[in-house]
């Protein structure tokens, strides 16, 4: 049996640079990245899957400035909201699968348990509520499709909270850092590797139609931010390390122009009845990142 063709889309990405490494063996993946493709334009995405013919189309691009969305949100809206219904479409006329990365910001935090994938969706801001249009887009296309909703996500790489973290470590003393937003810190490296083992599974089964949905794919255990930093300012090599005191600050003494959910837990039980996959605990993921 010959391997897939995958088009992955966000070649750079947290997710997308993660996805290459991790999909090398099992697939000939074509990758790209703006400014090959535009997915502010609709020409340049259909262009790039009617020339490869993927039998697997990867979306792992995303506008993920969760701030600058308030003011970008035109251009926000093209990239979460439009350009993966277009990605669907030109899927489902290759007769391909469709494999697209949400986010637990499509919530409101207003659950205080564990969030399961029938949950009703009420983002906050601009950024959720772009993600939201994505997903909704390409559910409404109804071609094979794998919906993966993310939470906290970071790694060696990229810009994320983790490598700020340990930035503002070397400068600075004392960090305080919101404890009342709650989450699952997931390392990129872990959603590829749990994306490659789940598309395995489909490809040997042979037909997409058991497994098309949304599934919730995060890290086990839960923390907040602050307990995210301090967990990271500790594992970091003392060499060069300034900072001593993580204190911790509520949402309110840390404004900033998107209000974020305060719970993004998810519940990942569906993935592993599904796939019998199940994420590491966040701390175990972090320790192999740090070292």
């Amino acid at each position: 049996m010959e391997p897939p063709r995958i088009l992955l889309v966000g070649k750079v990405g947290q997710v997308g640079w993660e996805l290459r490494r991790t999909l090398a063996p099992m697939a000939r993946v074509t990758c790209v990245d703006f400014p090959e493709i535009d997915l502010t334009a609709g020409d340049s995405i259909r262009r790039w899957a009617q020339e490869t013919r993927p039998n697997i189309v990867i979306n792992a691009a995303a506008y993920t400035a969760v701030d600058k969305a308030e003011s970008e949100t035109d251009k926000a809206m093209k990239i979460n909201g439009v350009a993966p219904g277009i990605l669907a479409e030109e899927a489902k006329k290759l007769g391909a699968l469709l494999v697209h990365y949400s986010t637990d910001y499509v919530f409101d935090g207003a659950k205080g348990e564990p969030y399961i994938e029938s949950d009703a969706p009420n983002p906050l801001g601009a950024y959720g509520r772009t993600k939201l249009a994505g997903d909704e887009a390409v559910r409404a296309i109804g071609g094979a499709h794998l919906i993966f909703r993310l939470c906290w996500v970071y790694g060696a790489r990229g810009q994320n909270f983790m490598l700020t973290m340990m930035r503002l470590a070397r400068e600075r003393e004392k960090l305080r850092v919101v404890g009342d937003q709650v989450g699952c810190p997931t390392w990129s490296r872990m959603v590829a590797e749990a994306t490659a083992l789940a598309l395995r599974q489909v490809v040997a089964a042979g037909n997409w139609d058991g497994f098309i949905g949304t599934y919730h794919l995060a890290s086990s255990g839960v923390t907040s931010w602050h307990g995210f930093a301090k967990a990271i300012i500790a594992l970091m090599p003392a060499e060069g390390k300034k900072c001593s005191v993580v204190e911790a600050i509520t949402t309110a003494e840390y404004p900033t122009p998107t209000k974020r959910p305060a719970y993004s837990v998810l519940n990942c039980d569906k993935l592993q009845r599904t796939f019998g996959l199940r994420l590491p605990h966040w701390e175990e993921s972090l320790k192999q990142v740090l070292e």
